[in-house]
């Protein structure tokens, strides 16, 4: 059964709460979701298997460590999910980037996937599937399945901010998927936002409100 992580670093936490407060600006927002971006990625990352190697230092041969196991794949969903794609990258350069596309249908509202591109390599990757927010878990969801239908088979996936009933719909769709999030908030409201929330975090990081 996959774990639920909800990251109380300080800075992660102070962090969020300029993110969300309604005065912050588009360019101020993004950056703090890029920074945000790099301190989940530390933690996300503290359980990487490492491996030991002979170097030699300036001063004499010593044994080390590097990172062992699979390499690493991010997964944006779009459009939001890229606003905190260069914050793990600066970590984690070495990463290989996809992209899913969802929209949500109006008639059904259900998730729709319009756009698929992903490393060659799935097989061989550990996933991170990222977006700011994990509210009804309808994209979340379909991102995932999408993976696991084109051959992944570990995923993790990462967000500032999550309502429970996201997070009980990824859970139940997805059992082996452990989630991690800077905060989980209150609820749903009538028309699927997340409370208290931040708004539409693709609007904020593109001035698109």
């Amino acid at each position: 059964m996959g774990k639920v992580f909800v990251f109380d670093h300080p800075l992660i936490q102070h962090k969020l709460t300029y993110i969300r407060d309604k005065k912050t600006g588009t360019k101020e927002f993004r950056e703090l979701v890029d920074e945000v971006g790099s301190l989940m990625a530390f933690e996300i990352t503290r359980d990487l298997p490492l491996e030991e190697v002979e170097i030699d230092t300036p001063v004499q041969r010593a044994t080390s460590k590097v990172l062992a196991g699979k390499k690493l794949g991010l997964v944006p969903i779009l459009r939001a999910g890229i606003g905190m794609v260069d914050g793990m990258l600066k970590l984690i350069p070495a990463a290989k980037v996809g992209h899913i596309g969802l929209y949500r249908d109006p008639k059904t509202l259900q998730p729709v996937e319009y756009y698929v591109k992903l490393p060659s390599d799935i097989e061989e990757r550990d996933f991170i599937v990222v977006d700011p927010m994990l509210a009804t878990g309808g994209s979340a969801v379909a991102a995932i399945h999408s993976l696991k239908t084109r051959g992944a088979t570990s995923i993790r996936f990462m967000c500032l901010i999550a309502a429970p009933e996201g997070v009980e719909a990824l859970k139940e769709a997805h059992p082996d998927v452990d989630i991690y999030i800077a905060a989980l908030d209150e609820k749903l409201n009538e028309k699927g936002y997340i409370v208290p929330g931040l708004g539409d975090a693709g609007d904020r990081l593109f001035g698109t409100m």
